[in-house]
This record gives C-alpha cells, sequence and structure tokens, in this order.
C-alpha cells in the first residue's frame, strides 16, 4: 500500500516534548512538509507497538534516548484528489519524557531546536499540523499533564 491513494488510513505518530514552556521541533528533511519546523514524527510500522514507534522516531530525529508517556492528541488529515482519497493519516502524539539530554539533529532532521511555544505558532516556516497543536497546547485543549496509556494486546 503507498502513501497516495491508499486503500486504508496510515498511521503517523509524533512526538512532543516541552521544556520551559518551549516546544522540541526538527527542520523536516523529507515530504510531506520537506524544509518546515515540526514535531519529531513519522509511519508506524506494521507490527511496532506505538510507543516504541514514538520512541524510535523521537530518537532517530533529535538523538535523544528517552521513554514515551502517553497519549495526548490524536489528530487526522484526509486530502482528496477529484472524488478520490488522495492521502489519509491518523496522527497520534505522544509526550515524550523530558531526561534534559541535548537534542543533535538526527537522520531524518535537517537541524532541531526548542522554541518558545508562543513564538514557534507564529513561525512562517511550520508543518500545519504541527501549528495545530501548538495552537492547542496554548489554548488549554490538551492535558500534558495526564496523558493517555496506550495498552497493546494479543487477543489470540
Amino acid at each position: 500500500m503507498g502513501r497516495m491513494y491508499p486503500n486504508n488510513p496510515l498511521v503517523g505518530v509524533g512526538t512532543l516534548l516541552i521544556r520551559d514552556n518551549k516546544i522540541l521541533l526538527i527542520k523536516r528533511l523529507n515530504d510531506p512538509e520537506k524544509g518546515k519546523w515540526a514535531i519529531p514524527g513519522g509511519h508506524v510500522e506494521l507490527g511496532e507497538r506505538l510507543l516504541d514507534s514514538a520512541k524510535r522516531e523521537f530518537f532517530e530525529e533529535t538523538s535523544i534516548d528517552t521513554e514515551p508517556l502517553g497519549v495526548v492528541n490524536v489528530d487526522e488529515i484526509i486530502t482528496t484528489q477529484g472524488s478520490k482519497i488522495l492521502f489519509h493519516y491518523v496522527l497520534i502524539t505522544i509526550l515524550m519524557r523530558d531526561n534534559g539530554e541535548t537534542p543533535k539533529a538526527g537522520s531524518d532532521a535537517g537541524d532541531v531546536k526548542f522554541v518558545d511555544l508562543n513564538d514557534a505558532e507564529k513561525l512562517d516556516d511550520i508543518s500545519i499540523t504541527t501549528k495545530r497543536l501548538i495552537n492547542k497546547i496554548l489554548s488549554n485543549k490538551i492535558n500534558l499533564e495526564k496523558p493517555i496509556p496506550v495498552v497493546t494486546s494479543n487477543p489470540f
């Protein structure tokens, strides 16, 4: 199944780290929204647990090895082209534990930095999904104090 014209929605994981009212952002090296600032993240691989995916993606893009705390946001993107679905992503944001490490741009990031939440929302070169996430944080629509735990089951 490809990313364009998928048969089913694709699951993306975003990772959120806030330190001293600053959000950790990476400069995207790849599409979608290549060259824009965004929270670290990527695709959940088949058979990969959601929290393992968050830990992997966060490390790959920030060089910080830390633990995911739980889900704080879910959004989706559905883009149509005529009567066909061009893209359909379910985006799950995972809050990451702040272990105080200094971030360094990893394999999928051109740069990495902490940006004040109020300033980040005003950036011209920020991804639309990250801008919406920041807006939710600033308007207290996301509970960062009580992330939702994720339980993986195997019913068989």
